[in-house]
């Protein structure tokens, strides 16, 4: 979903493993407990997004902009 616009979307508790969201905005989305595991964020847009217990293990984060996210 390269580019894709999910900005505000519930995502909380989404099994994303892997997912191609270069470019995607995600401001202000729930992402509370997804797994974004091996996912590449690169260039996304995470402004005000619930990142809280979301696994962002090896995702990439590279020029993605997280302000404002939650992320405890």
């Amino acid at each position: 979903m390269p580019g894709a616009n999910l900005s505000g979307s519930n995502l909380s508790g989404a099994q994303l493993v892997r997912a191609n969201l270069v470019g995607a905005n995600l401001a202000d989305a729930n992402l509370r407990g997804a797994n974004l595991s091996y996912a590449d964020l690169s260039n996304a847009n995470l402004k005000n997004a619930d990142l809280r217990g979301a696994n962002l293990g090896r995702c990439d984060l590279r020029k993605t902009c997280l302000n404002e996210a939650m992320l405890d």
